[in-house]
Formats: structure tokens, C-alpha cells, sequence
């Protein structure tokens, strides 16, 4: 029996950067790319290398690029991490496992280190096809967490709660990360909205503005941690604003959802650095009218735009300075492992 499972992109419609900082975000999953993992039972247990774990360089300019793309150890730390993970998962909640071993492998074609969440997608499809393997449930809170985990935990990388929440249940989410409810119950409040008040947004990305997250957040992590005013200020701001947009969603205002889009990046300039060529995405966008903001670290951003004739504009824009735009697909809610 061979096991595929996917998971999908995500963009953070409004309220982030404050999921990692107790406040409130929306994001959808989107099905334009997918992470995809190949599970099947063998004598052993093995991880298959993907073409982007590769040994093998044209030259040593190709190595340094691949180096600077993917870092020193590619996809299989994150199937590693996983692994790892819900191995312990299972022992703390004294979960039986069955002795049979498995060959598994991933494939993405998620744009890479653009803010669309690349590497937790790869690690929600290998941790669904490894549940699927051992026949094992988990509550779709704690899928979230586990993913949180492998990443943060186990491969020390900067995240929030966020993007594993929406990858977990996908389609349009809704989530408050409350600090007292968190503590409390070890997660937060999490929302599933009708995602089809969303019918003028689009997505444009940039492959060569990738870089890590970790990058991207500088030093806003010990600045909110000493209490530094402008940082904390600007996290409640944002967890506001995706009250905000709830409210429109939830009452169909779309056209009220612009503007507020536009405020989420405008903070971020104030406290975050932002390299020009990210800045000039969104100001690309913004001169023809559409909302924009990004999606998560740089490198995509995301808004809303008025009609067909403003879409063609936006890409006739962005294009010309090597940008893609796309309509995103929101993936329907998942029900998968867990309830």
C-alpha cells in the first residue's frame, strides 16, 4: 500500500506577525502548489532524498546557490524533526505503534523561502502520511502543535502558531492566540470562516527575494520580550485588525477589507526592516489600486483588487519587474486525523 498526502501553501491574510506574540491572525491555504509526502512499507526505516537534498553541483557557484536556497541540509532535516516528534507524541500518550517500518519521501513545488510556509507544509503532509501509516488520530489543535514543535523544538527555526494551524485545517481560519487561553489549554482559539466572501485577492511572489524567516525577524523577539512600546504596541494593533477583518468576512463587506490589508504592512514598516525590493512589490500593487501586504516574511505579498480590468493592470505591473501573480485557489477545510 503507498500513502501520498498533501499540504498545502498558506498566506497570512491580516494580523501577522502577532500569532507568535499572543495576538490575532486570519490565513487561508491555498491549493495553487502542494507539499506532498509518499509513505510505503519496507524492511527498514528510510527517508528518500528529494532533488532539492542533492550532493551532485554543476560547478561550485551551483553549490553556494543551492546552499544559499536551501541551507546545508535541504528537506530531510524537516522529515527527520517529524518523525522525532510524533514518536515522542505517541510515548508520552502512551499510543502503541505497530513494528512495521516504512520508506518515506516529500515533493514541493511551493515557492521556496517567499513567506508562503514552504517547509511547514512539508512537515504537515509527512506527519499525515505517517498517522495514516499507524492508524493514529490526532486532535487537529495538537497536529498544529506537533508541527510547531518539529520546527521550533527539534531544528530550532523561528515560527509562529499560525501557519501550522491553517495548514492543519486549511481553508480560511480565523485564530486567536490569547496568552491566558494558551496556557491554559496549550492552544488557542481557532475559527473556520466561509471562505467564499474572498473572491478578489491574488498573491504575487518574487523567487529571489527568499531568505529565512529567521532573517527577516531580526531582533523584534528580544525588542517585545523587554517591552520595548512601539513593538508591543504594534502587536495588539494587529491582532485588532484581524478582529476587524473578521467582522467584514463574517458580514460579507469585502470591500471594507482593503484598506485595513494596506494598515497591516504600513505598521510593519515602522518597526521591521524591509529591503527595497520588497518594498517595491507592494508599492507595484498599490499603483494600481490594489490592497497589499505580505503574506509572511517578504517575498509574496498578498490583497485585493477591484475588478478584472484592475487584476490585468496588477499583472502587467508586478510582471514587468519579474514578479508572478496568481489567483490563489483556498483550499476546502480539512478533516484528516483529528477532529
Amino acid at each position: 500500500m503507498i500513502i501520498r498526502t498533501k499540504a498545502y501553501p498558506r498566506v497570512g491574510l491580516v494580523g501577522n506577525p502577532s500569532d507568535g506574540y499572543f495576538g490575532r491572525t486570519i490565513a487561508f491555504a491555498f491549493r495553487n502548489f502542494c507539499a506532498e509526502a509518499v509513505l510505503f512499507e519496507s524492511p527498514e526505516l528510510e527517508i528518500q532524498p528529494s532533488e532539492k537534498d542533492h550532493s551532485v553541483f554543476s560547478d561550485i557557484g551551483g553549490l553556494a546557490r543551492d546552499v544559499e536556497l536551501h541551507g546545508y541540509y535541504g528537506g530531510i532535516r524537516l522529515l527527520k524533526a517529524t518523525i522525532k516528534r510524533f514518536w515522542d507524541y505517541c510515548r508520552t500518550n502512551q499510543i502503541d505503534l505497530h513494528d512495521k517500518n516504512f520508506t518515506i519521501r516529500y515533493d514541493s513545488d511551493i515557492p521556496h523561502g517567499v513567506g508562503l510556509a514552504g517547509s511547514s507544509a512539508i512537515i504537515t503532509a509527512c506527519l499525515r502520511a505517517i498517522m495514516a501509516f499507524y492508524g493514529v488520530s490526532i486532535p487537529r489543535p495538537m497536529q498544529a502543535n506537533l508541527v510547531l514543535s518539529a520546527e521550533q523544538d527539534e531544528l530550532k527555526i523561528t515560527a509562529g502558531l499560525q501557519d501550522r494551524v491553517v495548514q492543519v485545517h486549511e481553508g480560511l481560519v480565523y485564530m486567536d492566540f490569547d496568552k491566558k487561553l494558551m496556557e491554559k489549554q496549550g492552544y488557542g482559539f481557532y475559527e473556520e470562516l466561509d471562505c467564499r466572501v474572498l473572491r478578489r485577492l491574488y498573491v504575487a511572489y518574487r523567487d529571489e527575494l527568499s531568505q529565512p524567516t529567521e532573517i527577516f525577524h531580526n531582533d523584534i523577539r528580544m525588542r517585545f520580550n523587554r517591552g520595548e512600546k512601539a513593538v508591543v504596541s504594534a502587536m495588539r494593533y494587529w491582532a485588532n485588525l484581524a478582529k476587524k477583518v473578521r467582522v467584514c468576512l463574517v458580514d460579507g463587506r469585502e470591500d471594507e477589507m482593503g484598506p485595513l490589508l494596506d494598515a497591516n504592512f504600513d505598521r510593519r514598516m515602522k518597526i521591521y526592516k524591509i529591503s527595497p525590493e520588497n518594498i517595491a512589490m507592494v508599492e507595484g500593487a498599490r499603483s494600481v489600486g490594489a490592497s497589499a501586504k505580505f503574506t509572511g516574511s517578504g517575498g509574496a505579498i498578498v490583497g485585493m483588487y477591484k475588478d478584472e480590468k484592475m487584476y490585468g493592470r496588477l499583472k502587467k505591473r508586478l510582471s514587468e519587474s519579474g514578479i508572478k501573480v496568481i489567483k490563489p485557489k483556498i483550499a476546502a477545510p480539512s478533516r484528516r486525523g483529528g477532529v
